[in-house]
């Protein structure tokens, strides 16, 4: 009983860390957790998150949000959903998942903040992966990922590194933390942090040209409680760092910003 709690608490982790990613754009996809079931079977989740997030990367102001979040997996390998994407793991070890997968990057519109306007929106984007995650214990994992396909140009590209653990006090109630870091191409950077010459003329930035390189860690914590053997509520507070050329670009008001979600989650 101890170890299916422990796999619903890092499922529902899993899902509320990628509700944050997807409306920040910090963490979003950064790694694959396959929680939603146990190995060989099928299973998912379905919940709502109230967040408050940055409003772009690098914002200084935070708005907040409620939205569903869902995530299902099949016993055949396949996945889908709000926290890993469409993808197939073929793997059938439990330690070691590894596979492809098909994202997407919301992008960026102007209107969201004043220091944006004159930039253009940056229109949302598939992005196409791959992802390798090791799981030594049923309470760590270390997993990185690669994907491809973001920005203005469609060839935005970021590297991901990730670890975690999560600790069970007792039969419902568990707490854990990640780390990770993101690695972004030229592209990438140009797109969300650089300020082109044509930008430059119809804002008031001067023209801003990004290298590739380290572009944000981030650090997170969280407590589950399990309600019952289905429902849980959890908490997760994120901080989020800048790095390199994104951390010096004139769109990053912040080098450090913070996220707090509220989730609650059925699992089936």
């Amino acid at each position: 009983m101890q170890r299916q709690t422990l796999r619903l608490l890092s499922s529902t982790a899993s899902i509320v860390f990628s509700v944050l990613a997807t409306q920040a754009s910090a963490q979003m996809f950064n790694s694959v957790q396959l929680h939603a079931a146990a190995p060989g079977q099928s299973g998912g989740m379905l919940g709502v998150a109230a967040l408050s997030t940055p409003e772009y990367q690098g914002s200084a102001k935070n708005r907040k949000l409620i939205v569903p979040v869902v995530d299902y997996q099949w016993a055949n390998g396949w996945f889908a959903g709000g926290s890993n994407g469409l993808g197939y793991n073929f793997s059938g070890d439990p330690k070691f998942h590894y596979g492809v997968r098909m994202t997407g990057d919301i992008g960026r519109k102007e209107k969201r903040a004043k220091l944006l306007r004159g930039l253009g929106d940056i229109d949302a984007k598939p992005e196409i992966g791959a992802f390798f995650t090791f799981n030594p214990g049923a309470d760590t994992y270390f997993a990185s990922s690669v994907r491809y396909g973001a920005g203005n140009d469609n060839k935005g590209m970021l590297f991901d590194l990730s670890a975690g653990f999560t600790e069970s006090w007792n039969r419902n109630l568990s707490a854990g933390a990640s780390l990770g870091a993101s690695y972004a191409n030229d592209n990438y950077m140009q797109s969300f942090f650089g300020i082109s010459q044509v930008q430059s003329a119809r804002s008031s930035h001067k023209i801003y040209t990004p290298k590739a390189g380290l572009k944000n860690t981030y650090v997170s914590a969280f407590v589950s409680y399990m309600i019952n053997d289905r429902t849980s509520l959890s908490l997760i507070v994120t901080s989020d760092r800048l790095a390199g050329d994104a951390k010096s670009s004139p769109l990053s008001e912040k080098t450090r910003t913070s996220s707090i979600v509220a989730a609650a989650a059925y699992h089936f």
